[in-house]
């Protein structure tokens, strides 16, 4: 593989995070702003500013590090009872205590009044989980598109029935290279060139390659009729597949014998329905979500072929490190250019469908948490309406913040181990 090429696709898988990341983020900003909370800030990235510029009450930019992103919506929570009650102060009782006091403080920061409605916390409840299922479902819209031009853009790479060669020999096994004691293949005895587009086998009509050679296995030392297109006529051949086995790599196994004609089949891409994208999308949705479900145990499994040297689970979970490995390995392998690009956009698709399930996990910080926080806000008020009781005050989400801490601390730790997993025992695709 090149450096270059390598670099190339690393950069591409950047960019491609950062576009992601850019779009989550505005899955977030615009039905916000149409709902009319006030947005200080929208930034791609963390860290030190690189460049930003406000236009009316929301600040725009890039931060140095471009792993993630942010909107800045005021009243995430409903103003501290400190606040509420007029008075200051910091409460005692502690490191989570103080942690609490803090995010309300921060929160209370981005409130200009008691009876100011542009914050979020006063939306109906249906409007928040809109606001925070913007951020995923951008991601998984852009997943769709990407896999849309990979499965009905470029399409799939799969054996025609059009032939493109034939074999010398009938050799000993599938894997045998041919000798001059083998027997000649009996494509070459029925007539078959290579250009013939094979229309049926033995009376079955064929579209794709696997249809054909299916009934060729199937039918081993018996004639079988081809019927096959040349120069915009249909021929009839008859052809008798050769008993062959397909491996000898178990000597204790009973011999099998398959049939075998000697021809190979022309690849092109074949572009596949439009709603193929969609299907390959959900499909990969509940791959995800079913490593998601298990990632303390992958993230475990990661850590031991990390100490022991071990081979990784090629359906494990990868960083943002292993996932730049797979891209600049796409970027340089020997393949042409089209299947490289079908690769790439293959690998940013999953990735979005990747942001979208785990940011879905109903735990702060994460949009899945706020979604619960809005729900559980709802039936309280549910409840109350129901049974005529009083209006119950705002769920104050920053009574979480210690779970917060201890989630955010558990991210930092997987996040480590496969960082430090993908750059020691990296998952590869030249394996």
């Amino acid at each position: 593989m090149t450096a270059i090429a390598f670099l190339i696709g690393v950069v591409v898988l950047v960019v491609g995070l950062a576009v992601s990341i850019a779009l989550h983020e505005l899955g977030h900003l615009l039905p916000a702003k149409r709902f009319g909370v006030r947005v200080g800030q929208y930034m791609i990235g963390f860290g030190p500013t690189l460049w930003s510029r406000r236009r009316g009450e929301t600040e725009y930019g890039f931060k140095a590090i471009p792993l993630g992103g942010y909107i800045s919506m005021a009243g995430m929570y409903p103003p501290s009872p400190r606040e509420r009650a007029g008075k200051a102060g910091r409460a005692g009782g502690g490191f989570f205590a103080t942690m609490v006091q803090d995010a309300r403080t921060a929160n209370d920061e981005t409130l200009h009044g008691r009876d100011d409605d542009r914050v979020f916390y006063r939306l109906p409840v249906w409007k928040r989980v809109v606001v925070m299922l913007g951020g995923p479902v951008m991601n998984l819209l852009l997943a769709i598109v990407l896999f849309t031009i990979v499965f009905s853009g470029i399409g799939i790479q799969t054996a025609t029935t059009t032939v493109a060669g034939l074999s010398e020999c009938v050799p000993a096994t599938l894997a045998s290279e041919c000798t001059s004691e083998d027997p000649p293949a009996p494509s070459q005895a029925a007539g078959i060139e290579p250009g013939d587009v094979i229309v049926s086998v033995d009376g079955t009509p064929v579209e794709t390659f696997a249809d054909a050679s299916a009934i060729i296995r199937q039918s081993p030392g018996v004639p079988v009729a081809l019927v096959v297109e040349r120069d915009g006529a249909e021929e009839t051949l008859t052809v008798t597949p050769a008993a062959i086995t397909p491996s000898g790599d178990d000597p204790d196994a009973e011999p099998e014998t398959i049939g075998f004609v000697g021809i190979s089949p022309t690849v092109e891409y074949v572009r596949q329905p439009v709603w193929a994208g969609a299907q390959a999308a959900v499909e990969n949705v509940g791959a995800v979500a079913g490593i998601i479900w298990q990632l303390p145990v992958k993230i475990i499994d990661a850590g031991v072929s990390l100490v022991t040297g071990e081979e990784r689970d090629p359906n494990g979970p990868l960083s943002v490190v292993g996932a730049g490995i797979l891209a600049g390995e796409v970027a340089a392998v020997d393949a042409p250019i089209l299947n490289r690009v079908s690769a790439m956009l293959g690998l940013l698709a999953s990735l979005n469908i990747a942001l979208f399930v785990f940011n879905l996990i109903p735990l702060l910080p994460l949009d899945g948490g706020h979604i619960v926080v809005a729900l559980w806000d709802g039936l309280k008020r549910l409840w109350a309406r129901i049974f005529r009781l009083p209006p119950p005050q705002p769920v104050d989400a920053t009574k979480l913040v210690p779970v917060t801490f201890v989630v955010v601390i558990a991210l930092i730790v997987m996040g480590g181990i496969l960082i430090l997993a993908d750059i020691f025992n990296p998952l590869s695709i030249i394996r």
